[in-house]
């Protein structure tokens, strides 16, 4: 079955960086976009940055363009988000998503605290 784990997230100071990365397995991961995602406790789950299966294709949230980077490794089924010049509005879970099979994916998350 399809498995995403997040991992690297933690308490950074504003204007840190921070690298998460997003294993994946049960499915054909060079074949399938991924995406990352952030949600606030009382807020909705919102899109941060996307990459098409073959990594060519990218695309942010304008809240993070310039300063986020999303990039994929299909040799090791990994999607990572680096994370630069961090704010404390960039706070929250972080969690990676794929569509396979008609179904959605979400992995646990992994918690970025931005603060000083």
């Amino acid at each position: 079955q399809v498995h995403l784990v997040e991992s690297g997230g933690g308490l950074v100071q504003p204007g840190g960086s921070l690298r998460l990365s997003c294993a994946a397995s049960g499915f054909t991961f060079s074949s399938s976009a991924m995406s990352w995602y952030r949600q606030t406790f009382g807020k909705e789950r919102e899109l941060v940055a996307g990459i098409s299966s073959t990594g060519g294709s990218t695309g942010y949230a304008d809240s993070v363009k310039g300063r986020f980077t999303i990039s994929r490794d299909n040799a090791k089924n990994t999607v990572y988000l680096q994370m630069n010049s961090l704010k404390p509005e960039d706070t929250a879970v972080y969690y990676c998503k794929t569509t396979w099979g008609g179904r959605v994916y979400w992995g646990q998350g992994t918690q970025v605290t931005v603060s000083s």
